[in-house]
């Protein structure tokens, strides 16, 4: 059974989607980065870069235990593993990866930066927020350009890619400048798949008040802030004593 190590953020969100749509049994591991799990040495032994989601699969690629991190990399194993969700033909195959990479290079770090600016950050910088603003909203005119005369962003079949963009999209609607219909359509199009919704659902009823889904009824208190920001984050990338 894939273990997914796993919190209620848009990546995490992009695993979760890509198991329900494959029907997979799973067993849920909670990391809660507001309280420092990621630093865990259990899950550091996973993912040395602290960061969720990641899965562990018992039955890696030569019969043996294997764990995969970075949300593109887990998707496009799954995809491999069990032949779905990634076309087979070498020119739609490369479309498909080229919009994943897309994503994962892209649109997950300029929204990230822009909730950071516009949220997060003790001092608002408006240059800051309205730069990542804007590239958010380039982005979403590219992506709303093509899916003008498709149905999914690798063409007629859903794939990894779709699911790897659709957790970000309601993180750019909210700074939308201008209408988006073709997006819309596909969000749409998307919102309706049953296993689509189970993913978007897991965990949900752990959303914290500091976050933004939950309703920043609260700000992050300084060790949160430490932990996701500052120097306890920043201490996780120093080498210990005797890796040196």
């Amino acid at each position: 059974m894939i273990q997914l190590y796993f919190g209620p953020t848009p990546n995490a969100r992009k695993i979760s989607i890509m198991l329900e749509e494959l029907a997979l049994d799973y067993q849920v591991h909670e990391i809660d980065i507001l309280a420092g799990d990621q630093f865990k040495p259990e899950f550091l032994a996973i993912n040395p870069n602290n960061k969720m989601p990641a899965i562990v699969d018992p039955d890696g690629p030569d019969g043996q235990p294997i764990a995969v991190w970075e949300t593109g990399a887990i998707l496009i194993y799954l995809a491999e593993k069990y032949g779905r969700f990634i076309p087979a033909g070498p020119r739609s195959r490369m479309e498909c990866l080229k919009w994943l990479m897309f994503q994962v290079s892209g649109v997950g770090p300029m929204a990230g930066q822009f909730a950071f600016f516009r949220f997060y950050a003790p001092e608002k910088i408006p240059l800051a927020i309205d730069r990542y603003a804007g590239e958010l909203n380039r982005q979403m005119r590219v992506m709303d350009n093509h899916l003008g005369g498709h149905d999914y962003f690798a063409g007629p079949e859903i794939s990894i890619a779709d699911f790897a963009v659709y957790p970000w999209w309601a993180t750019m609607q909210a700074v939308s400048t201008e209408p988006r219909p073709n997006l819309e359509r596909w969000g749409d199009r998307l919102a309706h798949r049953p296993a689509v919704a189970r993913g978007m659902a897991l965990l949900r009823q752990k959303l914290r008040p500091e976050v933004i889904e939950g309703g920043m009824k609260k700000k992050f208190s300084p060790q949160i802030y430490s932990t996701l920001y500052g120097d306890d984050q920043r201490a996780q990338a120093e080498p210990s004593p005797a890796s040196e």
